[in-house]
């Protein structure tokens, strides 16, 4: 005996993504601004003197990713329900990566799931965290493993956020613009090498492109089960590292610069990319102060990492190596000893 339930049915979750000043934001519902400590004392003023809305509401939390916890999730969902906020209610998430991930994790399972929007304040998230529906947190086990995809309603980009932002920070957010142009866009590395993302009308530019090229990768594939898992180049080495240091040693964007040299290395041994493009990798992440070099105490352990990888399945890793400058290949069929090699040269002698 079977009951069906059909559930097939079109749903538009398009949403547009503004790189310009922030505008005048008004809300007939009760919202609440996520945030942290940092961004509050820089910029939390001038946003609330963009909003308008029924009731407003400050969420502030602790900075840094070993607070993207569970601990940190509830804080939000508590003041939600102290507020009395319901499914109509809004959240804005306000600030980096971190902000970014938590709100959108928070919206989506606060009463089943409620709005948001981001207006993220690095690079690095204007770039990549705020667009394309991931959120979630970390837990002891690795990063961003508990999550949802939840896409928001808007993204507004504004790059007045960016002049207080600390140069680790700007470069940080510079190795996941390098991370889609080695993958997806060679005339868009080319366009880096010779850039200066030092001055504001080329970094706009830059911006510009790299989320225009995320858009098009979130648009063929929203929840990651082909050609959107190509972002990942670097983060398959760059979580492991950020898990052994405890979020503590690297900001996000340093650990996969350093994860895009390491896939460099298994895309060497396996020919695809010359010595050559991968020094030119090199270099243009050095150009921004980002780290290429990582000791790996034990390379056994760093290895067992790699199976908690969300694109890792229970017998194989899934790695995200360069095909040249402008391509990428996402393979399952690494063999161990290629992959060892590797780990090895980066191990402690």
């Amino acid at each position: 005996m079977q009951v069906h339930i059909s559930l097939k049915k079109v749903v538009d979750d398009s949403y547009f993504i503004t790189i310009d000043t922030l505008p005048k934001l008004h809300f007939d519902t009760k919202v609440a601004v996520v945030t942290n400590q940092t961004v509050s004392k820089l910029h939390l003023d001038y946003l609330l003197g963009k909003i308008s809305a029924k009731e407003l509401h400050v969420i502030e939390l602790k900075d840094g990713e070993e607070f993207k916890n569970q601990e940190s999730i509830d804080a939000i969902l508590d003041s939600l329900f102290e507020h009395r906020f319901n499914r109509k209610s809004m959240l804005i998430a306000f600030g980096g990566g971190v902000i970014g991930d938590m709100t959108g994790y928070a919206a989506s399972i606060y009463q089943r799931g409620i709005d948001f929007i981001q207006i993220p304040t690095t690079l690095l998230s204007q770039v990549d965290a705020s667009v394309g529906g991931k959120t979630g947190m970390n837990n002891r086990y690795g990063k961003n493993l508990v999550g949802a995809f939840h896409q928001p309603r808007a993204v507004y980009i504004d790059p007045y956020f960016l002049t207080t932002l600390p140069s680790r920070e700007f470069g940080a957010g510079v190795a996941e613009i390098v991370k889609m142009a080695v993958t997806f866009n060679k005339d868009f590395f080319e366009f880096l090498e010779l850039a200066d993302l030092k001055n504001p009308q080329v970094l706009q530019e830059a911006i510009k492109q790299a989320v225009q090229t995320k858009a098009d990768v979130v648009s063929q594939d929203e929840k990651e089960q082909g050609i959107r898992a190509a972002l990942n180049y670097g983060h398959t080495f760059g979580h492991v590292i950020e898990n052994e240091t405890a979020y503590k040693e690297f900001l996000h964007g340093e650990a996969v610069a350093i994860g895009m040299v390491m896939a460099n290395e298994v895309a060497l041994k396996m020919n695809l990319m010359t010595h050559e493009e991968a020094h030119r990798v090199k270099m243009l992440l050095q150009k921004y102060n980002l780290p290429i070099t990582y000791v790996i105490e034990d390379v056994k352990k760093f290895y067992e990492a790699f199976f908690l990888d969300k694109k890792s399945s229970d017998a194989a890793i899934t790695f995200i190596l360069p095909l040249g400058i402008g391509d990428v290949v996402i393979s399952d069929k690494v063999d161990m000893g290629t992959i060892m090699c590797v780990l090895n040269k980066f191990g402690k002698l």
